[in-house]
């Protein structure tokens, strides 16, 4: 029997996240709008005058910009609820162009606060009216060679819009418009495929039909290669242009500056994780053996291995597994916890048109919200504990920082989240100790977040590295020299032992993140800041968790390495990332021992 998503309007409202925090009405929403809009124009009316008020014309720009942000957010959250829904299509669209258009506006803000005696900004720094702003304030003076004058800038600004075309495209084609195929399912039945319903399926018991969902998700995007290239082409090149422009060394150095993270963490990371692949061919060769296959085929990945011991788990059962496995972090967070549970913080089903995957959103003033696409097992389980650290590390941001100090850097974005994966994981270890199944199962699951979120995110960021210099080179990027390309990463970090199957070479077309310059490898780096911040919350208790919090509070006040170092993490150095391999080795050792 063949198995429909249900439109947005047929789901449970208990199982929405509540917009209204936000906005109460869609006629809310406009009222704000229309104000904000009329803004625009008295933004444009500080040009020349910063001079005379530097600390009123910085106060009132944060001010409109966290209106900005608020509309922003409902509109994205209401279009990614349902993207089929043209309303929301243009109220998101809308808003876009008048945060292009607000950016663009106020784009002689810095250029004529650097135009300024030096000693008279630094001055800005002591004054006590400005200290919610001192962080904005420090990093114009620091990244002064790279910003432009004020009519270049205003160009940037008023570009940004249109540059932002093949994220958008890319999310409409990927979301919504993909013909997806129906593909058989483990009742015998068909199902039509959609993001959701592939990480099910990859990780069916039957191979036929992970087979199946992996050759039909591939198919599905390589009908489509050319117009995909060509917008990760278009994607890129922005990258490449506005490095450019901005007197970067590379792509890389520029999307890496805002964090004040040297390139040298990024290839760390690299050639870390390079030197892992050993233990990684060990891990896979466990894999084959236990699936009992001659031959290991990448859609053989992610099933689990261990087949006598999984955890189905309903919505419910997941939230309580969940408020036990954080219980180390205290009552307060296990409070704000709850909180998110009962006030619809979280989106939980999938239905058609919905966003793929899952994310947090923190609205400054109102408390952050999540979007998941939940399924009945442990997988999703973990990413409702992955997405409430991000809520968490919103949440305490916002409630200790003003709103200009409030946005944590995107490079410690994911140091929360994987840390609460990682007490999961402890937690349910501890719990099935004496269940050598169980525990087995358990080992696996962590070396798949390993694999996934360290080995395989660090390919990831070789592929953009390599896509970008491709670029800077002046090569082309086209389905066929990307894929190529993408498909002799597989082989170097997989074809050690697996099979390495064709269409795996139109995996990358299919990845959201690579919209985002240079963003995937902090999800490896923050994975491995996050083992080692777990296992000294579970060894040395409240002094850790009192860390970790303050941690969680620090927003964007301090740079981020200089944030990690409260958690006791040093990202500046290899020893995370190679401890964290360590962490790996030992698993597979333990996994081994059990076997």
């Amino acid at each position: 029997m063949s198995k429909e998503l249900k439109a947005r309007g047929e789901m449970d409202a208990a199982f929405q996240w509540r917009l209204e925090d936000i906005f109460e009405s869609a006629e809310a929403f406009e009222s704000e709008m229309n104000t904000v809009q009329a803004l625009t124009a008295q933004v444009a009316a500080g040009k020349g005058h910063v001079a005379d008020c530097p600390g009123k014309m910085i106060a009132f720009y944060f001010e409109v910009m966290e209106r900005v942000e608020k509309l922003y957010s409902y509109a994205m959250m209401k279009h990614d609820s349902d993207g089929s829904d043209g309303d929301a299509t243009a109220r998101l669209a809308r808003i876009q162009t008048l945060a292009a258009a607000i950016e663009a506006a106020g784009a002689y803000l810095t250029p004529e606060l650097l135009a300024m005696p030096r000693d008279a900004l630094t001055a800005l720094l002591d004054d006590p009216e400005l200290q919610d702003y001192t962080v904005f304030i420090q990093e114009i003076l620091r990244t002064s060679a790279h910003t432009l004058p004020a009519e270049q800038e205003q160009l940037l600004a008023m570009a940004s819009d249109a540059l932002q075309t093949p994220s958008n495209a890319f999310g409409m084609l990927s979301d919504v418009e993909l013909p997806m195929p129906m593909v058989p399912d483990e009742d015998g039945g068909e199902t039509r495929l959609s993001h959701g319903k592939y990480q099910t399926l990859l990780r069916s018991r039957d191979r036929k039909v992970r087979a199946a969902a992996f050759t039909g998700m591939h198919a599905a995007y390589g009908a489509f290669g050319g117009t995909i290239a060509a917008l990760y082409s278009g994607s890129v090149k922005r990258h490449v242009f506005e490095a450019q422009v901005r007197h970067y060394e590379s792509a890389l150095q520029s999307a890496l500056d805002p964090d004040q993270v040297p390139v040298s963490v990024y290839e760390n990371l690299l050639r870390e994780v390079d030197a892992a692949l050993p233990t990684l061919n060990r891990y896979l060769s466990i894999r084959r053996r236990l699936l009992n296959v001659d031959e290991l085929h990448m859609y053989d990945l992610y099933v689990p291995m261990i087949g006598t011991a999984e955890l189905p788990m309903d919505y419910a059962q997941a939230q309580q597994l969940v408020l036990k496995a954080l219980a180390p972090l205290g009552q307060e967070y296990g409070d704000v916890l709850r909180r998110a549970f009962s006030e619809r913080w979280i989106d939980v089903y999938e239905n058609k048109a919905k966003r793929s995957g899952a994310y947090s959103n923190g609205v400054y003033g109102v408390h952050p919200f999540v979007l998941l696409n939940f399924e009945n097992n442990l997988d999703s389980a973990s990413t409702l504990a992955h997405e409430l650290g991000h809520t968490m590390h919103s949440y305490f941001s916002d409630r200790t920082q003003p709103f200009a100090k409030a946005n944590y850097s995107l490079f410690v974005a994911e140091v929360a989240s994987t840390c609460n994966e990682m007490l999961l994981n402890r937690y349910l270890q501890q719990q099935y100790r004496d269940q050598p199944d169980m525990l087995k199962y358990l080992l696996n699951d962590l070396l798949e977040s390993f694999r996934t979120t360290v080995i395989r995110q660090t390919m990831f960021a070789a592929f953009e590295k390599k896509s970008h210099e491709m670029a800077e080179r002046g090569e082309a990027l086209t389905k066929e020299s990307l894929s190529e390309m993408y498909y002799e990463l597989n082989r170097h970090y997989y074809g050690g032992v697996c099979h390495v199957d064709d269409e795996i070479a139109w995996e990358w077309m299919r990845i959201p993140h690579f919209y985002r310059d240079f963003y995937v490898y902090k999800y490896a780096t923050s994975f491995s800041a996050a083992v080692t911040i777990a296992d000294r919350i579970l060894t040395e208790g409240e002094p850790a968790v009192q860390d970790h919090l303050r941690f969680l509070s620090l927003g964007c006040s301090v740079p981020p390495i200089e944030a990690l170092k409260t958690d006791q993490v040093d990202m500046s150095s290899p020893a995370p990332v190679h401890r964290a391999m360590q962490v790996f080795s030992d698993t597979v050792d333990r996994l081994e021992a059990l076997l």
